[in-house]
C-alpha cells in the first residue's frame, strides 16, 4: 500500500488550462488529494461496484473507485470515469450493501449529468458573488470545507442559497437514481437507508439547528425517509450475495491492517470469518511491528488457502522488499504479474522491485507499462526517474520528476525540472511537448502570483 498526492486536474494539459484562469488556479491549490494507492483493496472496490455500474450504464471496465487517504465519512466523483471513496467512509460501513450505496449515488451523479451542469454553472460565475462562489463551490469539492467557508464570506447570501438549492435537487436526484440501479444490480436499496442512517450520525448539528437551505445536501432525516418510501412502492428485489460479503470483508481487512494500530489488528483478527482476510490482516500487523518472520508466516498462509491470488504474492513482495530481502521480492512480484500481468500497481510494484534488484532497463520496461495504464501514480514516477537515470537517460529522468511534482501540485520544483527536460530532449519530440506543457503550467502560475 502506498501513499500519493497527486492533483485532481490529473493531467499536466489539464493543469495549463487551470493556470489561466486566477479563480481556477488558486482554487487548484486546495484541490489536490492524498489517495491510498493498493491493488488488493482497488480490485476488491472493482469487483463491489461492477455490478452497481452495469446497472446504471456505465463501462465496469473503464470506471475506477480509488480510495482518498482521509478518515472522513465521505465520496465524491469529479469526473465521468472515477469515483473516489473516503477511507474512513469504508471502515464506518457495516455491510457490502452501504458500500455499493455509496457507488450507486456517486454513479448517479455522472448518469444524471450533474457533473457538466455543475462546471457550466462555474463558468458563468462572472459577478464578485458569482466568483466567490465559485471558489467556494471549487474547494468544498476538494474537501477543504473550512476553506470553502472562508471563501464564501462577503458573497451574496441569496446566491449561495440558490447554488445550494440547486445541488440539494441533485443530490436527491441522485438518491432516487442510486435505489433504483441497486434494484436493477439486485442489490438491496436498504443499504441507502442503513447510509442515510450512518450519515445522520455524523452530522455535528442536531437536524432542528440546521438551515437545509445552506446545505449541499438533503438533511438526513429527508433522505432516510425517501428511501424509505422508495423501499415501500417498489420493493427490494436484492439479494444476498456471498461473493460481495467476500470482497467488503477483504477491503476492509486490508484496509484496518494497514492504517489502525496493529496490536488494535492481532485483537480483533480472531473475529474474521474468512481464513485467509484474517490471516492477511495478521500478515499487515507484523510487518508493520518489523516482525518479518511472523508476517511471512501469516502471508505464506494466504496463500496456501488461495495460492493463485496475485494480491496476496504482491503483498509477499510488498514485505520483502520493504525488509530489503530483494531478490526474494523479485521471485514474488513475478508470481504476482504472471497472475494479473495488466495490473498497473503490481507492475509498478514489479518494477521497483527490479530496480532494487539492479535491472534498471527491465524495471523500465515494467514501469512504462504500468504508466500506460494507470498515469496516476507519483510512486511510480518516483521510480521510473531513477530508472531513466540508471540507464543513462537524463532528459526523461527530468521529464519524469517533472511530471511526478506537477501532479502533486508543485509548480515550482515541476518548473525547475522542465527546464532542465526542454534543454536535454529532442526539440520538437513527443517529450519534448510533455517538458514544455510542464514549463507551462509553471509559467502561468508565476505569473498569477505576481499578479496578487
Amino acid at each position: 500500500m502506498s501513499f500519493d498526492r497527486f492533483f485532481r486536474l490529473a493531467s499536466i494539459p489539464a493543469l495549463v488550462v487551470c493556470a489561466l484562469f486566477t479563480f481556477a488556479a488558486a482554487a487548484a491549490q486546495a484541490a489536490s488529494v492524498s489517495l491510498l494507492r493498493d491493488p488488493d483493496i482497488e480490485h476488491g472496490l472493482n469487483k463491489l461496484s461492477a455490478p452497481v455500474l452495469r446497472a446504471a450504464g456505465l463501462n465496469a471496465n473503464r470506471m475506477r473507485i480509488l480510495l482518498v487517504n482521509d478518515s472522513s465519512f465521505n465520496a465524491f466523483v469529479l469526473d465521468s470515469r472515477t469515483i473516489f471513496v473516503h477511507y474512513g467512509l469504508i471502515l464506518k460501513v457495516t455491510s457490502p450493501e452501504m458500500l455499493q450505496a455509496v457507488i450507486a449515488h456517486e454513479a448517479a451523479h455522472i448518469t444524471n449529468g450533474h457533473l457538466a451542469r455543475r462546471m457550466q454553472n462555474l463558468r458563468s460565475a462572472n459577478s464578485a458573488a458569482g466568483l466567490g462562489l465559485a471558489l467556494s463551490v471549487l474547494a468544498a469539492a476538494a474537501g477543504a470545507s473550512e476553506a470553502a467557508g472562508g471563501i464564501a464570506i462577503g458573497t451574496q447570501s441569496s446566491a449561495l442559497r440558490s447554488f445550494l438549492a440547486h445541488t440539494r435537487a441533485e443530490e436527491s436526484s441522485a438518491d432516487r437514481s442510486a435505489a433504483d440501479f441497486l434494484n436493477r444490480a439486485g442489490i438491496s436499496p436498504q443499504g441507502l437507508v442503513d447510509l442515510h442512517r450512518a450519515f445522520a450520525g455524523q452530522e455535528v448539528l442536531s437536524a432542528s439547528s440546521q438551515d437545509p437551505y445552506t446545505r449541499s445536501h438533503p438533511l438526513s432525516r429527508d433522505r432516510i425517509r425517501a428511501a424509505q418510501a422508495y423501499l415501500a412502492a417498489h420493493g427490494d428485489k436484492g439479494q444476498a450475495s456471498a461473493e460481495a460479503h467476500y470482497w467488503f470483508a477483504r477491503v476492509r481487512g486490508k484496509l484496518s491492517g494497514f492504517t489502525r494500530a496493529p496490536k488494535w489488528t492481532l485483537r480483533r483478527v480472531r473475529e474474521e470469518q474468512y481464513k485467509d482476510v484474517r490471516l492477511m490482516r495478521e500478515a499487515a500487523a507484523y510487518h508493520r511491528q518489523n516482525n518479518l518472520k511472523k508476517a511471512l508466516t501469516a502471508v505464506n498462509g494466504a496463500l496456501a488457502a488461495r495460492p493463485s491470488d496475485p494480491f496476496y504474492h504482491e503483498l509477499k513482495g510488498q514485505i520483502l522488499i520493504e525488509n530489503r530481502q530483494w531478490s526474494a521480492a523479485l521471485a514474488a512480484y513475478g508470481k504476482a504479474v504472471s497472475l494479473a500481468p495488466e495490473d498497473p500497481l503490481i507492475l509498478a510494484g514489479y518494477g521497483r522491485a527490479q530496480l532494487a534488484a539492479d535491472q534498471p532497463k527491465a524495471a523500465l520496461a515494467s514501469l512504462e507499462r504500468a504508466r500506460a495504464i494507470d498515469f496516476r501514480n507519483p510512486v511510480l514516477l518516483r521510480d521510473m526517474s531513477l530508472a531513466y537515470a540508471r540507464t543513462g537517460q537524463t532528459g526523461m529522468a527530468a521529464l519524469v520528476t517533472a511530471e511526478r511534482y506537477a501532479l502533486q501540485g508543485r509548480l515550482d520544483d515541476a518548473g525547475i525540472h522542465a527546464k532542465r527536460a526542454v534543454a536535454q530532449l529532442p526539440a520538437g519530440s513527443p517529450a519534448a511537448r510533455r517538458a514544455q506543457d510542464v514549463l507551462t503550467a509553471h509559467e502561468q502560475d508565476q505569473k498569477r502570483k505576481r499578479r496578487k
